[in-house]
């Protein structure tokens, strides 16, 4: 047994880094700079940032850079781009993705933990730009709603930031079927922000049927992506009800936000099955899997970019490191045990 105790490296986050924000993609462990950056990653970096307990002049200037990207994204009518050349300049049209809804994530949990007052009043700021909008997808309306709930632990009557909450709930759907306890037809990607919106609403709204509901539908998630005494998780190919065996190409995405959404539950609850989740995530990327690989680099800070049937996908994207490093944060918050402290990959015969 070994407990999370210590920083993890930022040595593969900064290698992926410059001065414009956080590459999206690698070949293997070297930034592909052809294919630029997206809001999506940049924000995932800030929250990432921020949280850190352990603040270093290095991981506050790439933070700032970080606030910066996503602040440029916003445009006057609130809404978003994503995509930038790495050369620093946005390649696409403003629009209301999920990268909006990451977007004002990465605003809310900055405006309301960062350390410089001047940083959380940008970032308040560029958040209320950004809420103006509505997004009519439900994914992007669920990760704005994470960000408005952390607006609200530090700001509780900002009226932009409670309507956003409602309206982000609002437009998760209740489940029809008792035996099928979710609001889609078939699981997708970062399925625990859904569940986790209710919950961080609920307790902003302090609506306790929102929260049992948010509570009951991630406990029916987690039962879903555990087997075999592990995580076991949907792939990218998604997941229906008739489909309880293993898949593959894992997303450690999906990882993180059951770490997040579970870490959020047994601060509110103390209820040690949710510790226990956040345990199995972690062990999720030490190798307690379906293929017995480890999925993050200890000396890097570096996730792998898809868990395989025989191994793994050695690029290190950024989705998949700041996933990785998430993840490790919110296990070494909670003090979790592991079960396992290194798996070797199991390379195929």
């Amino acid at each position: 047994m070994s407990l999370v105790d210590v920083s993890p490296s930022y040595a593969h986050l900064a290698a992926l880094s410059d001065e414009h924000g956080v590459f999206e993609h690698a070949l293997l462990a070297i930034p592909r700079r052809e294919h630029g950056y997206c809001v999506d990653d940049v924000a995932r970096a800030l929250i990432v940032l921020v949280r850190e307990p352990d603040q270093t002049p290095q991981l506050a200037a790439l933070a700032e850079v970080c606030l910066r990207f996503v602040e440029d994204a916003v445009t006057a009518d609130g809404r978003m781009h994503n995509r930038m050349a790495a050369g620093g300049t946005w390649t696409d049209d403003a629009s209301l993705g999920d990268w909006w809804g990451r977007g004002l994530w990465a605003l809310g949990v900055t405006a309301a933990r960062a350390g410089s007052v001047d940083t959380r009043q940008r970032a308040l700021t560029a958040f209320h730009l950004a809420a103006n909008e509505r997004s009519p997808f439900g994914r992007a309306m669920a990760f704005a709603a994470l960000g408005a709930a952390d607006v609200l632990t530090a700001f509780p009557t900002d009226p932009s930031a409670r309507a956003l909450v409602l309206d982000g709930v609002t437009a998760i759907a209740l489940p029809s079927d008792a035996a099928w306890e979710w609001p889609e037809p078939r699981l997708r990607y970062a399925n625990a922000v859904v569940p986790e919106a209710l919950i961080a609403a609920g307790v902003a709204m302090d609506d306790p049927r929102m929260l049992r509901h948010g509570l009951s539908m991630l406990r029916f998630l987690v039962d879903l992506e555990t087997g075999d005494g592990h995580l076991s998780v949907t792939g990218v190919a998604g997941r229906g009800p008739a489909q309880r065996s293993a898949q593959f190409d894992q997303q450690p995405i999906e990882v993180a936000a059951l770490a997040d959404a579970c870490a959020r539950a047994f601060d509110i609850t103390s209820e040690p099955e949710w510790r226990d989740v956040v345990a199995s995530a972690w062990a999720w990327f030490e190798g307690d899997n379906d293929s017995t690989t480890a999925m993050f680099d200890a000396t890097t800070g570096a996730g792998f970019d898809g868990l395989e049937s025989d191994g793994r996908n050695e690029n290190r994207g950024a989705e998949s490191t700041l996933a990785a490093l998430s993840t490790y944060q919110q296990a070494r918050r909670l003090q979790v045990s592991l079960r396992v402290t290194r798996a070797p990959m199991r390379v195929p015969a």
